[in-house]
């Protein structure tokens, strides 16, 4: 049995930070009806090329951004900004147990389907509602954006080349990571609020914030900050406490050193043929090294380059030294160790036989994760969605499709 298979999810989110949410619940078990505007859908649909390719090879409606979010949920298209399609947000929420929105602060009031609305009818409900800046304070009403709240959020200022080298300048992060933490987040405060209404019957809101997710996970960087009172800089690949800590060249690419403690820099100066570097004081020592910086990279720098990658690679795992390749996402999916833990997998599709996935990161040993849906199609569920939960009929389906409720 999956650990949420006795759950709804209403998720009436779009785009990444809630729909990513949705998906990590419905991994888990949770029936989760994706509610998208009739014709258009979730915005993410049409953000491609690329396009999921049907059996003929052909581009389907279906962007690649898309399905990275959306599995193992049903697709109701409903235009909840008409009173019919009201009363049917109002009739699934009596029925539900969590509902996840996205828009901006007091737009769903405006329809009737805010948590003060939703609570009368369902006290039971665990209301989450995602949103830029949260659901007060001088920036409440302001649309938020992921790559607008790495940089107002700080994250920026931290990932870059540093000032000293060439192309210095704040740089985002290649994924859109705060949105994708902000779901983390959500999902974590779903399940406490189910956890605690097991305890009181009661459910309750949930106000998630990129902003506040984001300075929440500037972690040691933010206590850096706050235990000195200087802002931290921009340092390239490197670690502001530990040394060495960053990226070296190899006579054939680039090599990830991760050295923890004094034990593994010592363990690498004698791989790299200099033990002198572990006993000279101004290296002995990860204090002395962060402090020495600059005299001890350019000479790992010097040494590395003699050696190739996978030589460097091989010769430090033996000896116990962490260190890693910077892989393109094609060697990553072709990584023995990622393909082991089966990272990549292939669920049915309507269109296109299979579509690929990225597995999730869970390992329950006695509720698993299931593959059980693909990305729905745009109003896949719909019909049989009303039918089965609200009871209605072919013909009041019909009236509702003529007159574009769904």
């Amino acid at each position: 049995m999956s650990a949420l298979s006795h759950i709804r999810v209403l998720d009436l989110s779009r785009v990444l930070a809630g729909p990513w949410a949705g998906q990590i619940l419905g991994d888990l078990g949770a029936e989760v009806i994706k509610v998208e505007r009739p014709v258009t859908g979730d915005d993410t649909r049409h953000w491609g090329p690329p396009f999921l390719k049907d059996a003929q090879g052909e581009n389907t409606a279906e962007a690649a951004y898309y399905l990275s979010a959306n599995r193992n949920k049903q697709s109701l298209t409903l235009d909840f900004t008409r009173p019919e399609g009201q009363r049917i947000v109002r009739e699934l929420v009596a029925q539900s147990d969590v509902l996840l929105e996205n828009f901006k602060v007091g737009g769903l009031a405006a329809h009737g389907l805010d948590y003060a609305s939703l609570k009368a009818i369902n006290p039971r409900l665990v209301y989450c509602s995602i949103t830029g800046f949260g659901q007060d304070g001088p920036y409440a009403s302001r649309a938020g954006y992921d790559f607008m709240i790495q940089g107002l959020g700080g994250l920026m200022s931290l990932t870059g080349r540093s000032d000293a080298e060439e192309g210095a300048g704040p740089v985002k992060v290649g994924v859109a990571l705060t949105d994708i933490l902000t779901g983390l987040y959500a999902t974590v405060g779903v399940l406490a609020a189910l956890a605690h209404r097991e305890r009181t019957g009661e459910g309750q809101h949930i106000d998630t914030a990129l902003l506040d997710v984001q300075v929440a996970c500037l972690g040691n960087q933010a206590l850096n900050y706050l235990t000195t009172g200087v802002a931290p800089r921009r340092m390239g690949n490197a670690h502001p406490n530990i040394v060495p800590y960053q990226d070296f060249p190899t006579a054939d690419g680039d090599i990830i050193l991760t050295v923890g403690n004094d034990g593994q820099f010592r363990k690498f100066c004698e791989v790299a043929g200099h033990p002198e570097w572990a006993a000279d004081p101004r290296f002995a020592s990860n204090k002395a090294r962060v402090a020495h910086r600059a005299e001890l990279i350019p000479l790992i720098r010097q040494a590395t380059v003699f050696r190739t990658t996978a030589e460097w690679l091989a010769a430090l795992e033996r000896a116990g030294v962490p260190c890693g390749p910077v892989n393109d996402l094609a060697q990553v999916f072709a990584d023995p160790q990622v393909r082991h833990r089966g990272l990549k997998v292939d669920v049915p599709h309507p269109l296109a036989g299979s579509v690929p996935q990225v597995a999730s990161p869970l390992r329950l040993s006695s509720s698993p994760v299931a593959y059980r849906n693909p990305p729905p199609l745009l109003g896949e569920h719909s019909e049989a969605l009303l039918q089965s939960l609200l009871g209605l009929n072919e013909e009041q389906i019909a009236a509702l499709r003529y007159a574009g409720v769904i």
